[in-house]
């Protein structure tokens, strides 16, 4: 795949993240990043693919995220591509049962990101595997993704926080006007207070009041109120999954409830090969998906698919007619 064709992969600077705790995680043991490693997909698929990929822990990957940053393709563009990265092997959605130690209960519902493509058998045993983890000790012990490669001709890289507040303590304190050798030599302390919870305000009235008279060395000053002042690192609970289970990514009916394939439902599936007939007889299909559906999901993909197959002249199929549990389905868990 020439590079050209996938502009729309370069991470997006300002890409939001999602809620604590939910978004992006990235499934263990995968293979180094190379230039081919989504050469298998499709045009489109390969390159929303690579912009995950680039993506950091955590980051927001719903089709609306997706679409907001990614300027080559919208919101059904992006929400079908999330259903065919999941049938290629790429992805899971997962919901998962959090225990803290201090006794608070919560449900989170992740994407776990594989670059390098996994079958239905290794997702299986690794969410079933995820019961029991201790996350805060996997996301203090995860290594550090390697950097993404650097485009031929790279723009230079904007100053990092800790920069830009050590930079401008001048300006609230003109006897703190730090050079710009000072500003690199300490912005790695500057960024300790950061990631502590230090806000730029907080960091810069800790080192701009109360300065001795005379000042001669802001620079000093500055390193010796970075160190000795350094906040201490915030404390989090430990945090454990007590059950995990996958979901459908077009429904998000849980595998207990409607069987998946690729991660995928029946009734999905067959929306996506009505959007494939519909696409194949150059039909575009530009509705955007409900974010809040007035009908069951199992019925709101039915008519969709249904939808579809009549663009593409194919044979429609009958709705599934409503029941009393299609209004509120529980989540259902094996037996232990």
């Amino acid at each position: 795949m020439d590079s050209t064709e996938l502009s729309a992969a370069l991470r997006a600077p300002a890409h939001p993240l999602a809620k604590p705790g939910y978004g992006k995680r990235s499934a263990p043991g995968q293979l180094p990043r190379t230039g081919a490693d989504f050469a298998h997909l499709r045009t489109r698929e390969a390159a929303i693919a690579a912009y995950i990929d680039r993506l950091t822990e955590g980051a927001a990957i719903g089709y609306k995220a997706l679409a907001a940053n990614i300027a080559d393709y919208g919101q059904q563009a992006c929400a079908k591509s999330l259903k065919f990265l999941s049938e290629a092997g790429h992805l899971r959605l997962v919901k998962e049962h959090l225990a803290v130690a201090d006794n608070s209960l919560r449900w989170v519902t992740r994407t776990y990101f594989s670059r390098t493509s996994r079958d239905d058998e290794w997702w299986r045993a690794y969410v079933a595997g995820l019961r029991g983890v201790d996350l805060t000790a996997l996301d203090r012990d995860r290594p550090a993704e390697p950097p993404a490669p650097t485009p031929a001709a790279p723009a230079a890289p904007a100053p990092s926080v800790a920069y830009r507040t050590l930079a401008r303590l001048g300006r609230t304190e003109p006897r703190m006007t730090l050079s710009a050798a000072e500003c690199a030599a300490l912005e790695s302390l500057a960024a300790q207070w950061l990631a502590r919870g230090a806000t730029p305000d907080h960091l810069t009235r800790s080192l701009t009041t109360g300065l001795p008279h005379p000042l001669h060395s802001p620079g000093a000053i500055a390193r010796k109120r970075l160190e000795s002042k350094m906040p201490p690192e915030p404390y989090q609970a430990p945090t454990h999954i007590t059950r995990a289970v996958m979901l459908c990514i077009g429904c998000e009916e849980p595998e207990t409830v409607v069987t998946l394939i690729g991660g995928v439902c029946v009734e999905c599936r067959e929306e996506m090969e009505a959007y494939d007939a519909a696409e194949d007889k150059g039909l575009v299909i530009d509705a955007v998906p409900d974010t809040f559906r007035a009908v069951p999901a199992q019925r709101e993909v039915a008519r969709r698919a249904d939808e579809l197959r009549a663009a593409a002249g194919l044979k429609s199929r009958p709705l599934p007619r409503p029941t009393h549990g299609d209004f509120a389905r529980p989540l259902l868990w094996p037996a232990e």
